[in-house]
């Protein structure tokens, strides 16, 4: 059988794999060379398990062979993965008539009834394809069970329970490999990221019956707390069992250690405890791998029956890496390849507990990581109100606009019925680590009457207790257990390697000083894009927005933003002393004037009474400044050239916040960017005006001051034209949010109405506002720095969209050699943990 690479018995030196045989052959085969005692067996090939399922059955006898003439035998799957699991085992296969006799003798005769019973019970629902309720109406166990069980066997297939081993062994193993390829099978394991061609091994084991004479039993040990990924020696073992019925709910399991809460397993099998533990702690060492043990207890004596990697939270595989690195075990680059990057999401964020009950009401987009729980609001007024009074709440809205920014800062999580991944709400959401679910159609929004009612009926108001669990989009009702952020050392250390790897620069999206602070705190290497509108919505200023917007003149506009300007420097001022000198990038003004307008009769009334103006006169401006497109209408550098005062106020704010933060420190060289740029003429305009502030700053101070402007290229026209742009500039910053709307012709925000089913119908492979298209917009941004870098070779190139927080896109800026990426500051993490394993993949030749 050795030479046989189909079916072999698993030696030291076996022609094991696990591509060829499984995970678990290979990994039983691993645990044989350590010398541990695992019971005999022989490994089928997939070639061999697909030739099984064409009805072409191996030499049984051969395999029989291999084990004593009087052992029972168990099949177990061995995919190539174990995570994409396989048909469920078979135990006790050789169990018959006279088999029952004579270990009725050795165990008893109540053991070696159950062992048979199992036997026949299994064989009839996954061999025979009996239904499971052929077997209801017996309530007797033990040799009254197994005779009734027997005889319905019979009744149902009109032939008695088969007796010969082999017969049993084909047969079990036929119906394993034909369940491999049912439709069910396939689509489970695909959804599991199995490849459609997975093959499927099988192994042959000798049972350990886990039940008889002296201390018999089963269970599984590891040595980790799979939620936390802290030591602790976990698992369970049930005395007089076998296979996996330790983990069964409601059985009655012992402990492992000694407990006073119950007996143990170390209290009724010293030795075999002992034993135990020092084999996990050899698989760690030996395997590279924190491994769960299954193992059988026969008359107080081991059996390893097989090791499995352990199944872990986020949190504890981020912790099983650094550990298994600090004590040498593994390199601390292969600790940073080991761990998911869009895992740490739940690492930054408090996460529902794995194992709480979940009362789902709907399920939306997941835009923004972590959950909340609090009561219901629906304005940003209230949210405001409720963290005055120190309680939890969630803003409720049916699409969030920039008005409703405070609210969101106040809010604890944010729900909304319309939206996608790039839509207002969960932009600023994940800016600002706010779990948050948008696109939850299900629901009915009713926020005037601050209602919100679910699909199967249920009502909630305002006051209310939802809990938000954005990184699933589950809405749930209540309030769960929670898991608390991992940010320990743990954390900071994996981190800490990922620095040292990694060769792109990464850093974070950040508008107020809270961001910010978050950016430095998850070690952002600066700010790549700070959007300057968010700080015109606080009450006191949208007013004098309001006012500048209804002046008549140039100089009336600038004599009413001359009041900003003190503000946007205090601004500024913070932000550069938070940053500490590294690199700030502020892009000027983008939004349409008309968000600064109130939509609503009240709200316009209002206004005109805050401006002493008539109604008419207020409701005419408003009508004059609707657009029918103004996501394409008149914003970013369309107002710098036609409105120019806005800039040049934010501009000499800009200079004078630089000069006042460098008086007591390193100097600061600020990078201003021009949004929306499709035009040369349009950088020439702006730049003529901001150099002519810049010039005015530093004559009244008497003191120079260096300054970088760039472009934020997020227009096709700006990537085809880059080469007449790039001249002009220290840097392009590529805005993929808009780039990516712009290519597409999709409204960012309204696109997940439909995405979901554009993704499942195959039109797009994945949402391109979540994960950057590399064919299109891709190709937009190799056009882009390609022209670019010719016209001016050392010009910065950068991308400051959503995208530069996500793994998959981070590898196509490293690949156009981009200088850094910027993201929103709670996925700053995400991705220099992304780009250290893009480089180190590299250096490997992966």
């Amino acid at each position: 059988m050795q030479n046989n690479p189909h079916t072999t018995l698993i030696t030291s030196d076996a022609p094991v794999a696990a591509n060829s045989h499984g995970g678990r052959a290979k990994c039983l085969q691993r645990l044989v060379r350590l010398e541990m005692p695992v019971p005999r067996t022989v490994a089928l090939s997939f070639d061999a398990v697909q030739r099984i399922a064409k009805g072409q059955v191996p030499d049984i006898a051969v395999i029989l062979d291999q084990f004593d003439q009087t052992a029972l035998l168990c099949v177990r799957p061995s995919s190539e993965d174990p995570d994409w699991g396989g048909p469920g085992a078979i135990l006790n296969i050789g169990m018959n008539d006279a088999r029952y006799v004579d270990l009725s003798d050795s165990m008893g005769g109540e053991a070696a009834a159950a062992l048979y019973l199992r036997f026949v019970q299994s064989y009839a629902v996954h061999v025979a394809r009996l239904d499971a309720d052929v077997f209801d109406d017996i309530d007797a166990d033990g040799r009254e069970g197994l005779q009734q069980s027997l005889r319905a066997y019979e009744d149902e297939t009109d032939e008695a329970f088969p007796q010969d081993r082999g017969e049993q062994l084909i047969a079990v193993l036929r119906s394993m490999a034909r369940a491999w390829d049912g439709t069910s099978a396939r689509l489970l394991r695909q959804a599991k990221g199995a490849p459609v061609d997975a093959g499927l091994g099988l192994v042959i084991q000798e049972m350990i019956p886990g039940v008889g004479q002296g201390e018999c039993g089963s269970g599984v040990l590891q040595l980790i707390d799979p939620t936390t990924g802290m030591p602790q020696l976990t698992g369970r073992y049930l005395s007089q069992s076998q296979g996996r019925d330790a983990l069964g709910a409601g059985v009655a399991a012992l402990y492992l250690e000694k407990d006073p809460r119950g007996k143990s397993l170390e209290e009724v099998a010293p030795t075999a405890f002992a034993d135990l533990k020092t084999h996990a702690a050899l698989m760690r060492v030996k395997l590279k791998e924190e491994m769960q043990v299954e193992f059988v207890i026969e008359n107080g004596h081991v059996h390893i029956l097989d090791g499995v990697r352990v199944q872990r939270s986020a949190r504890a595989a981020m912790r099983i890496a650094v550990r298994l690195a600090e004590d040498g075990i593994i390199t601390p680059q292969e600790a940073v390849m080991r761990v998911d990057p869009h895992s740490l999401n739940e690492l930054l964020h408090r996460q529902v507990h794995p194992e709480a009950r979940r009362d789902v009401l709907t399920t939306g987009i997941a835009a923004s990581p972590g959950a909340a729980t609090g009561k219901l609001v629906f304005t940003a007024a209230e949210a405001q109100a409720s963290a005055a009074r120190g309680e939890p709440c969630i803003l409720v809205r049916r699409e969030t606009a920039p008005e409703d920014v405070r609210g969101m800062h106040a809010a604890v999580a944010v729900l909304t019925e319309k939206g996608g991944m790039t839509s207002h709400a969960a932009v600023i959401g994940r800016g600002l680590g706010l779990p948050c679910i948008v696109g939850a159609l299900d629901m009915r929004f009713q926020t005037r009457k601050k209602l919100l009612t679910a699909s199967d009926g249920r009502v909630f108001k305002t006051g209310d207790i939802l809990t938000i669990d954005g990184t699933s989009g589950q809405v749930l009702a209540g309030q769960p257990a929670m898991l608390e952020a991992a940010l320990d050392d743990c954390f900071q250390t994996l981190m800490g390697w990922a620095d040292s790897e990694r060769d792109i620069a990464i850093r974070a999206n950040a508008d107020t000083p809270a961001d910010a602070q978050t950016a430095r705190n998850f070690k952002a290497e600066g700010i790549g894009l700070c959007r300057t509108e968010h700080m015109f919505f606080d009450p006191g200023r949208l007013i004098v927005m309001r006012e500048m917007i209804f002046a008549q003149t140039s100089s009336g506009r600038a004599a009413v933003l001359e009041r900003l300007l003190p503000m946007q420097r205090e601004d500024f001022v913070q932000l550069f002393r938070i940053m500490e000198g590294q690199p700030v990038c502020i892009r000027l003004f983008d939004p349409p004037l008309h968000e600064f307008l109130p939509t609503t009769r009240s709200g316009q009334r209002e206004l005109a009474e805050a401006l002493d103006l008539p109604v008419s006169d207020v409701e005419r401006r408003v009508a004059a400044m609707t657009e029918y497109n103004p996501m394409l209408g008149l914003r970013g550098v369309r107002l710098g050239v036609t409105v120019p005062e806005i800039y040049d106020m934010q501009a000499r704010a800009i200079f004078e916040a630089t000069l006042e933060t460098s008086k007591n420190g390193a100097p600061i060289v600020p990078e201003v960017m021009i949004p929306l740029v499709s035009a040369k003429r349009e950088v020439e305009l702006v730049k003529a005006r901001i150099d002519s502030v810049a010039a005015s700053v530093a004559s009244e101070q008497g003191v120079e001051f260096e300054y970088r402007l760039g472009v934020m290229v997020e227009t096709p026209r700006a990537c085809l034209r880059a080469d007449e742009i790039a001249p002009q500039t220290s840097f392009l910053s590529f805005g993929t949010n808009d780039l990516t709307q712009m290519t597409y012709g999709l409204s960012r925000d309204d696109a997940g109405r439909f995405m979901s089913a554009y993704v499942r119908q195959g039109v797009f492979v994945e949402d391109p506002f979540h994960v950057l298209d590399a064919d299109g917009v891709g190709e937009l941004l190799k056009l882009g720095s390609e022209r670019g870098r010719q016209a001016q070779p050392d010009v910065t190139l950068s991308v400051c969209g959503e995208h530069g927080g996500n793994p998959e896109s981070i590898a196509i800026c490293r690949d156009l050699g981009f200088d850094y990426v910027s993201c929103s500051p709670f996925r700053v993490p995400v991705a220099r943990l992304a780009a250290a394993q893009l480089a180190i993949s590299s250096r490997l030749g992966g």
